[in-house]
């Protein structure tokens, strides 16, 4: 069975008869004729009824029922043909919270990169609520969210699992650097605080008050770094932010006592799934978090 046999079929059921399904391929009426003889007998059974002097054809039962079967064929044919050209041309959309990206992607991304050249990325921060809405639009593959929500038609899967940290200059100076910093130890007027998660609001609300007001408030990660280089200030971030922070600020990272429970950071998949590129992308991110000994891979 070839492509030239069932496309000569599939034409002499759209133009409904041989000759001008012949004029339509650019072919000789006797060489279609063989290429239909040729399909019958390898399937066993007549497709098409033929008549003297009748120029219109007529279908067989097993004919009208070889229809469907025929297109299904002819459109896997072409997938299979064209799979060099979707492999080189293949798009992986991605989005992640930003501190996540800040912290974690650069070098997932260029591991990903150096293993799969042929395949592209397209990467936005969004918040997790937005991501939501790109997955399930499909215009997104993989998300990768903090604060987990209900979706019908996106997967909401967890990642990993990692503590939450204080980060301060000369804040702490003078205590036990291995004990942890309690939150009765804390001025919430001179927090820089982020949006981590609602489970941390719910414990920031408890140890400070709902109406406390922070030194500075910030919705973005990248800005993080620079109110930290002053000295009368503190931040509670997670643990992967703490040690990219106190590695290049060179500020001391502090367990805390009575602290926010872990954050969980979920990956959500797309509506239109991509599973051997987006298995690809997944398997270097949990590479890089197993480098991480505050880490618990999910």
């Amino acid at each position: 069975m070839t492509l030239a046999e069932i496309g000569a079929f599939l034409a002499i059921v759209k133009y409904g008869s041989i000759s001008q399904a012949a004029a339509e391929l650019y072919i000789t009426q006797p060489a279609l004729s063989r290429h239909l003889s040729a399909l019958e007998k390898e399937l066993g059974y007549r497709l098409v009824i033929r008549s003297k002097g009748v120029r219109s054809i007529e279908l067989t039962g097993e004919g009208r029922g070889f229809i469907p079967v025929a297109e299904q064929l002819k459109r896997l044919w072409n997938e299979a043909k064209n799979l060099p050209d979707l492999n080189r041309n293949h798009t992986l959309n991605l989005s992640s919270v930003g501190s996540v990206s800040t912290y974690l992607l650069p070098e997932v991304f260029r591991n990903f990169m150096d293993r799969n050249p042929e395949i592209s990325l397209q990467f936005h921060n969004y918040h997790s609520l937005e991501a939501y809405g790109y997955a399930e639009k499909g215009e997104v593959d993989v998300a990768i969210i903090s604060d987990d929500m209900f979706s019908k038609h996106v997967e909401t899967i967890p990642l990993f699992r990692e503590p939450m940290v204080c980060l301060g200059n000369e804040l702490f100076s003078g205590r036990d650097s291995e004990k942890p910093v309690s939150p009765e130890e804390l001025n919430p007027d001179k927090e820089v605080r982020l949006p981590w998660n609602p489970e941390y609001d719910i414990w920031h609300d408890y140890w400070f008050g709902p109406a406390s007001q922070p030194k500075v408030f910030l919705d973005q990660m990248s800005l993080l770094e620079g109110f930290l280089e002053r000295e009368d200030v503190w931040a509670v971030m997670p643990a992967s932010a703490g040690a990219a922070i106190s590695s290049k600020l060179g500020l001391k990272v502090w367990e805390l006592k009575d602290g926010p429970p872990p954050r969980i950071i979920y990956y959500l998949l797309g509506k239109e799934k991509k599973p051997v590129v987006t298995d690809l992308f997944l398997r270097c991110v949990k590479e890089e978090l197993g480098k991480r000994d505050y880490i618990q891979v999910m």
